[in-house]
């Protein structure tokens, strides 16, 4: 929102605020039910498409009106949108179709890239504050500059939000000569930029900026603003001899989000903590004496292992045998209770968290591993000890405690924005869950041409070895025709071992995982040359793009392989979406093996016990049976965390309140 009041005729716009900002209301008890109801009506993804399709014709008849003009007059053109713009809030079909027509008509002249008609479907489904669910290689960072300029010239300060530096500045730099036409500003934020760049760049009109980042500047102006939370309460400060606040946003008036499952849902199992460093409370002989004591212990009958839950927890007989062991070695912490607590996270340490599936160690210093993207999460650390515990099993310097500074979950942070939007290839299967804390409903755009993607029945093999074989096998057979193949890996632990066999048969070949995430770039855009043999874990499914030569498109195309089933459906799409785009033919199948974590969700054991029976490998129907069975307990697992934690924090949030500080 603008700060400077229009007047015209006939309308009388709001009164400007300072930090614009959605207050989301406290849940009432029948809102679950109606929450549960409306779950069911939001995945009618489809039909919410089929009304978007009355945009394309509407700004194609005003597209005819603006072809051939001089840069002058179309520049001239779109100043002349703002007035109509702001008095609509972009809500008007008939001035955004007119918008739309000038923005596309200006990328065209400038970028030479000219919005398809499902792209602008795609910008007006964002712009009526919908998740676009649009196939990988569809032009998302295209589509999003329809619903970004558009609100851009109304007046609203826009976030587009992606999931990592490089994106952020990619994307920024190749629309900048667009926005620059249009007369609309454009800023980058990324890691490590002072406080003074970071208000520089949110001050544009539209914003390129990583979840994280924006997530964290919002919590430093929380802190920043003190009491002076209200925007009443700023009015009447500004009034009186208190220094002005010095704030990093401009509020949270629209906000398109990248990859919107990965940001608002996935990430969303993590809270937001803004810390500083403290010497630790837990001085490093503790930790020492934790992990011995954890090491000595015996599974199943001191500690119970809940794999799922990422969690331990002892057991009476483990109570008391830590305590003898922390008496015999001097003590640890400063009671009883406090040692449990270490011995557990010692546990959780040493048994739960794996190098190379949840962390890497690089430079003598142990950095988390999304598991979702397979990027590291630079400057994030685990609670309570875990992290210092992990740093000493790897014989890393130990870091030292952090003091909660201000706390936030990321659905309540998404959940501030006056209107939110975003953009995805995977979003109906959790359509459900989105409307439910976002309120934010999935538009299924079509894609501008036919899918030509071979889908080849999964296999499913007795164990590790012998898949890892049958993938080396699979893989030879494919490059020495000249196709170039993508393996896709859960963990970096994986894609090392993929490397192996690959070596060992004396396959070329690159790897792409967190450790080599700088060079991310370089490798998948070389992914789809001929011949060319690419070991890659889930980074290589978001937000990258795989060029492929025509004549490696007469043989077949991109051929994928997924070596081990992901707990999300939609994180093994991904994967698939990086073959067979925009009408080239590909080729995608999946070689697991019943060793598979995946497959740890059964607790029954059925699965395994099919494979050795040998009824899965010649079935594909009780392969995929297994495989669903597993991922949608996975995913009801991981879906009831989230809520837990943000239910969590707002009971957190309310009875802070009270003592007036909410975050």
């Amino acid at each position: 929102m603008s700060d400077a009041p229009m007047s015209s005729p006939g309308f009388v716009l709001p009164r400007p605020v300072l930090y614009p900002e959605r207050r989301w209301p406290r849940p009432r008890p029948l809102d679950r039910v109606a929450d549960a109801f409306g779950s069911m009506l939001v995945t009618r993804a489809p039909l919410r498409a089929r009304r978007l399709r009355d945009i394309v014709v509407r700004v194609a008849d005003e597209g005819r009106l603006l072809a051939g003009i001089p840069d002058a007059e179309l520049q001239a053109h779109t100043q002349a949108l703002r007035e109509p713009l702001r008095r609509t809030q972009a809500q008007d079909p008939a001035v955004v179709a007119r918008a739309f027509a000038v923005i596309r008509e200006v990328s065209d002249r400038v970028l030479g890239m000219r919005h398809f008609d499902v792209q602008l479907m795609g910008g007006y489904a964002m712009l009526q504050g919908m998740v676009a669910e649009m196939d990988t290689g569809e032009g998302k960072t295209l589509t999003a500059t329809l619903a970004a300029a558009t609100a851009a010239l109304a007046g609203m300060p826009v976030h587009v939000v992606t999931v990592n530096d490089y994106l952020a500045t990619r994307d920024c730099d190749i629309m900048r000569p667009l926005y620059t036409f249009l007369g609309v500003s454009a800023g980058i934020v990324v890691h490590d930029l002072t406080p003074e760049q970071r208000q520089a760049a949110y001050a544009c009109d539209i914003t390129y900026c990583t979840n994280k980042d924006l997530a964290f500047d919002y919590l430093r102006d929380r802190l920043e603003l003190g009491q002076q939370r209200g925007n009443l309460r700023r009015k009447v400060a500004r009034l009186g001899a208190a220094p002005p606040v010095s704030l990093l946003l401009r509020g949270l008036a629209f906000a398109i989000v990248d990859e919107a499952d990965s940001v608002l849902i996935d990430e969303a199992r993590t809270p937001l903590i803004l810390s500083r460093s403290l010497p630790s409370a837990i001085s490093s002989e503790d930790v020492r004496r934790a992990i011995e004591i954890a090491r000595s212990l015996e599974q199943g009958r001191d500690y119970l292992t809940r794999s799922n839950e990422r969690r331990i927890s002892l057991t009476q007989r483990g109570l008391l045998r830590v305590a003898r062991l922390a008496e015999a070695a001097g003590g640890l912490g400063n009671g009883p209770v406090q040692c449990e607590e270490l011995v557990c996270q010692a546990l959780t340490a040493l048994y739960l968290f794996n190098r190379g599936e949840h962390y890497i160690v690089r430079d003598g210093k142990v950095e988390i591993v999304d598991e979702y993207t397979g990027r590291v999460m630079a400057d994030r650390f685990w609670s309570d000890g875990l992290h210092q515990m992990i740093e000493l099993k790897e014989g890393c310097a130990a870091t030292g405690a952090r003091e909660t500074l201000a706390r936030m979950t990321y659905q309540r942070f998404f959940r501030r924005y006056r209107r939110l939007s975003g953009m995805s290839g995977t979003a109906t299967e959790i359509a459900g869950e989105l409307w439910r804390v976002y309120r934010l409903k999935v538009a299924r755009i079509p894609t501008h041409r036919p899918s030509r993607r071979v889908q080849v029945a999964d296999r499913v093999l007795p164990n590790e070895t012998t898949k890892w074989q049958a993938i080396t096998t699979t893989i030879a057979g494919l490059t020495a025709r000249g196709l170039p193949v993508l393996l896709g890996t859960r963990s970096v632990l994986a894609s090392q071992r993929a490397s192996e066999y690959l070596h060992s048969a004396g396959l070329d070949h690159v790897v792409l995982n967190a450790a080599q995430d700088s060079a991310e770039a370089e490798i998948v855009a070389a992914a789809g040359q001929p011949g060319r043999i690419t070991v890659a874990t889930n980074m290589a499914g978001r937000g990258t793009d795989i060029k492929v030569p025509e004549d490696v498109c007469v043989r077949g195309g991109l051929h994928v392989i997924i070596s081990e089933r992901h707990d999300s459906r939609r994180i093994d799409r991904q994967l698939v979406g990086r073959c067979a785009r925009q009408g080239q033919p590909g080729w995608c199948q999946s070689i697991l093996s019943a060793e598979d974590a995946l497959f740890d969700m059964d607790p029954s054991g059925i699965m395994r016990m099919l494979v050795r029976l040998g009824l899965v490998i010649g079935s594909q129907r009780l392969a995929a049976i297994a495989i669903r069975g597993a991922q949608w307990k996975a995913e009801r697992l991981h879906s009831r965390m989230r809520g837990a934690l943000l239910n969590s924090d707002e009971r957190l949030d309310h009875a802070l309140a009270f003592a007036g500080k909410a975050e």
